[in-house]
Parts: C-alpha cells; sequence; structure tokens
C-alpha cells in the first residue's frame, strides 16, 4: 500500500520564527542550539538540525482529536525551516535512522494498533498497520524520547493523499 508522510505544516509555526526570547517563553518554547548531530529532528523540513543551528523547542498538539487520546508533547522546529514535500513511499533520513514507535488511528482518532520498529523497517511496519482497513492514519514518535515526528496517510492515485481522518480531522 502506497503512503505519505506528512510534515507538521510550516503554517502552523511560521509565526514563531521571528519572536523574541521572551515571547516565545511567554508560549511555552525555547530557543536553544543543536550541540550534536543527530539528536534534533526538525518536525517541520524532517531533516535533523546541523551543530550551531537555531532550533525551537515547543509544545505541539500532534493529536488534536475528541478522543481519549487526544495528545501533545515537545518538538523541534529549525529556525528558518522549509516545509518537507516527500513524494509517495518517500522516508526521510530522519525518521528511517531511529528506533520508532508507529500507532494507528481509526476516523474517530481511537489508537487501534501500535509497533515498534527500527527506522529500516518503517516501511514494512507501515504495511502491517495499513492492513487493517479500519486504520485511517498513523502517527509516528521517537520511540526513546516518545516525541511526535510526523503523520502517515495512505495514498490514492495520482497526487492525492487521503484517508477517512484526515479528511474530516485534519490536525490529527
Amino acid at each position: 500500500m502506497d503512503f505519505r508522510i506528512l510534515p507538521i505544516p510550516i503554517s502552523e509555526v511560521e509565526p514563531l520564527m521571528d519572536l523574541p526570547i521572551q515571547d516565545l517563553a511567554d508560549r511555552g518554547c525555547k530557543l536553544i542550539v543543536a550541540d550534536s548531530k543527530p539528536g534534533y529532528p526538525c518536525r517541520v523540513s524532517l531533516q535533523d538540525a546541523e551543530i550551531g543551528e537555531q532550533i525551537i523547542l515547543m509544545p505541539y498538539h500532534h493529536h488534536a482529536t475528541y478522543s481519549s487520546y487526544r495528545s501533545s508533547g515537545p518538538v523541534f522546529i529549525r529556525v528558518g525551516a522549509t516545509q518537507a514535500d516527500l513524494g509517495i513511499n518517500e522516508i526521510p533520513v530522519s525518521v528511517s535512522s531511529r528506533l520508532l514507535s508507529v500507532r494507528g488511528y481509526d476516523v474517530s482518532g481511537d489508537m487501534l494498533d501500535a509497533e515498534v520498529t527500527e527506522g529500516k523497517n518503517l516501511r514494512e511496519t507501515i504495511s502491517v498497520l495499513f492492513a487493517n482497513s479500519s486504520v485511517s492514519y498513523l502517527h509516528i514518535h521517537n520511540a526513546k524520547p516518545g516525541c511526535y515526528s510526523c503523520k502517515v496517510v495512505i495514498a490514492l492515485i495520482g497526487s492525492i493523499e487521503i484517508s477517512g481522518a484526515y479528511l474530516s480531522k485534519c490536525r490529527n
């Protein structure tokens, strides 16, 4: 089954990019500098930050659903990041190089299944979870720290990416 990995939309974080440090702090965010690579995976570009690069550490509602699985957590955003535009079945290195928790949700935002996998095995894990026709979309988390990485939707003919939850609740 073909899939598409979706980053956090730049439109959701762009207003933070030019804020002074105090304004970021007032929103629960921190401006930090990458001191290792890998170590600071940007959720917009889906690339690891370079050493010395500025990053915003911010709280993010990655599963803004009206179910018991509503969830938020910390994410890294590279200052000046551009939004990743991945092809069908493309898996970025910042995802494939990590231990991952992959969670499958239905259209109501309820988790139906989950797997822990090495990033190199992600393609197979995505296929297994989407084999359940009730799974509408997936969320990938970095398994050790537990933080949200990206969303996976089923890709249909042409450039249309679709899943029931993605159409009805774009923020899930």
